[in-house]
């Protein structure tokens, strides 16, 4: 159930964000092309984007005063329907902004809720996105919902003198610890589903959201996994098996990471990240033509630290190499290289010769490097199988 119901489909927003001494405006403008993307992948139109200079942002209103007024005029004289921000929003934040700009506000934390609860498809995203919206509506009751009793009935709900918006909030937490027990019941059939496998060795790919990882499980297991060109293409887990020569192995394509993912995210969709956790080799799978390519690999690095999955073994998947483009300098100017500057090779021969981890070039899409790819996960995942297995080597 989409309890937000916060449809976006062909509705007009501006993006708005903050710069600051830790997030310079270059890196902001960065960000907000891809808030324009989540907005988009939402069935938005990003029409404008609005960056502020502050040492931090307002805590009454986001944005300093002068800022909110041209951003108010803007919406007025264009007919926008929503403001979106790049940062979570307290709920006196949002009602501050609310009546200053007299259109809908949505912070970034609801926006990919709605981006998970129009992605869900089984049984169990639906129940993993349904109790983080709760929670991210929880503290938001005075200003998003009213009349919650007509899901559980009036009659006998109020107690004497109980006002609506306390009766709503007993309503949501009844919700919330019901579809915390529906999920302990899900992940109790996950776990028995895990440990029913056979002795295989479990490889999960992992990456930033659009890096490609759906693509690359239909390339490896010649299956036909949803992939599309939009942010958390995929929420569900699959789980095939793939064998390379004589070499059985269960790959998984997993959700993708995204810098500022929802805290409540995290917690309703940890039994879908066990998938993650219980994994033997994870295949890091990164965007190389993507400007912020080594900001996303923190982001999920630091995201598989939180999931108790930042020791696993890991291999990357440098993708997307027949989107990469730089530019040669010239032999004669003497200005340091930038990142448009740099080829694939020297790439490969310098910064990611310094992160000491096997690494493949890949493209998904046309193919190439694959045979590469599949040479060094054979060898791998072999060595991991009679690490692992040790009694179980007949195949070699």
């Amino acid at each position: 159930m989409d309890i937000f119901a916060s449809q976006l489909h062909n509705e007009t927003a501006v993006m708005i964000t903050v710069a600051t001494p830790s997030n310079p405006s270059d890196r902001a403008n960065e960000y907000l092309d891809e808030l324009a993307f989540l907005t988009e992948t939402a069935g938005g139109i990003a029409v404008r984007k609005f960056i502020q200079n502050l040492p931090y942002p307002d805590p009454r209103t986001y944005l300093g005063s002068g800022k909110l007024e041209e951003v108010s005029r803007y919406i007025e004289e264009n007919k926008v329907d929503i403001a979106v921000f790049d940062d979570e929003l307290s709920p006196s934040q949002t009602r501050n902004i609310e009546a200053i700009l007299n259109c809908r506000v949505i912070d970034r934390t609801r926006l990919i809720l709605d981006i998970f609860s129009k992605r869900a498809q089984t049984a169990h995203s639906k129940i993993q996105v349904e109790l983080a919206q709760y929670q991210y509506l929880l503290p938001r009751l005075t200003r998003m919902w009213t009349h919650l009793e007509k899901q559980r009935g009036g009659i006998g709900m109020r107690g004497p003198g109980e006002k609506e918006i306390e009766t709503d909030r007993r309503i949501i937490r009844d919700r919330i610890a019901l579809l915390k027990e529906k999920l302990k019941e899900v992940e109790k059939q996950k776990f028995t589903q895990r440990n029913n496998r056979e002795k295989f060795v479990r490889v999960a790919l992992v990456g930033y959201t659009n890096v490609g990882k759906s693509t690359l499980m239909n390339l490896i297991s010649k299956s036909d996994v949803f992939a599309e060109d939009k942010l958390f293409a995929t929420l569900d887990t699959t789980v095939r098996k793939v064998v390379f020569d004589n070499l059985p192995f269960l790959l998984s394509d997993t959700v993708g990471f995204i810098r500022k993912l929802p805290h409540g995210l995290i917690e309703s969709f940890k039994s879908t990240l066990d998938e993650i956790r219980e994994t033997d080799l994870l295949l890091h799978v990164v965007d190389i033509s993507h400007p912020d390519f080594e900001e996303h690999i923190q982001v999920v690095n630091e995201t598989l630290r939180e999931i108790d999955a930042g020791e696993k073994p890991m291999l990357f998947l440098f993708n997307k190499i027949d989107n990469y483009r730089w530019v040669e300098k010239a032999p004669d100017d003497l200005t340091p290289k930038e990142k448009c500057n740099i080829s694939i090779d020297e790439l490969t021969s310098t910064w990611m010769a310094k992160m000491r981890l096997k690494s493949v070039f890949i493209s998904a899409k046309t193919k190439e490097n694959y045979d590469t790819l599949k040479k060094l996960l054979y060898s791998e995942i072999k060595k991991l199988h009679i690490q692992i297995y040790p009694y179980n080597n007949f195949l070699y």
